[in-house]
């Protein structure tokens, strides 16, 4: 069913993804998707690879 995609900064972490895989599962747990169903994939990207207001991160 629902395969969701969070993007995060490179370095966000094997224990911060466990908790935001179990967290996002449980919202769509509430409602009613089976806990099996539900897939979460976390892409870590490098601030140089990430861009707000024309600039990448990695320059802020």
């Amino acid at each position: 069913m629902p395969v969701i995609h969070v993007n995060v900064w490179e370095g966000f972490g094997p224990e911060r993804s466990k908790i935001v895989i179990h967290h996002v599962t449980k919202i769509f747990e509430d409602l009613n998707v089976p806990r099996d169903a539900v897939e979460v994939i976390i892409h870590e990207v490098p601030k140089s690879h990430w861009g707000v207001g024309g600039v990448p991160e990695s320059d802020k």
